[in-house]
């Protein structure tokens, strides 16, 4: 049975950046570093390809938590920590498993995943049921 009535306790979602997606996500965020744009300037420090900003995978992991609880809650604490790059053009798993829940509060495990299934991204969020009783 699950934590919360009607929604399956686990849930992912594929996201790939073009470069496209790197160059608006530099433009909305500020953030204008490189690696995020300037291949050559990706080589030159060892990567392969240009990365993923970390903020935008923190990003892709609040939207599946806000479209896995549609409407039944809110997002209230996200806490991650990057343990590995992802690249453009290459499919990031994002994930969530709930592992709890406490009243109106819900503990959620939260992921990214390189290609081969290596988490690049792990930590734990926190949702507020909406109304739910």
């Amino acid at each position: 049975m699950s934590a919360v009535e009607g929604l399956s306790d686990e849930t992912t979602r594929t996201e790939t950046a073009s470069l496209r997606t790197l160059v608006q996500y530099a433009g909305a965020s500020g953030d204008f570093y490189e690696m995020h744009y300037d291949l050559p300037f990706a080589h030159a420090r060892g990567h392969r390809e240009l990365a993923v900003h970390g903020l935008l995978k923190a990003a892709w992991l609040s939207r599946l938590v806000d479209d896995w609880f549609a409407g039944r809650g809110r997002l209230a604490v996200l806490d991650i920590r990057y343990r590995g790059m992802d690249f453009r053009e290459e499919p990031v798993t994002c994930g969530g498993r709930i592992t709890g829940r406490t009243g109106d509060r819900v503990e959620v495990e939260v992921w990214t995943a390189d290609a081969d299934g290596a988490r690049t991204t792990v930590g734990t969020a926190e949702v507020d049921l909406a109304g739910e009783r």
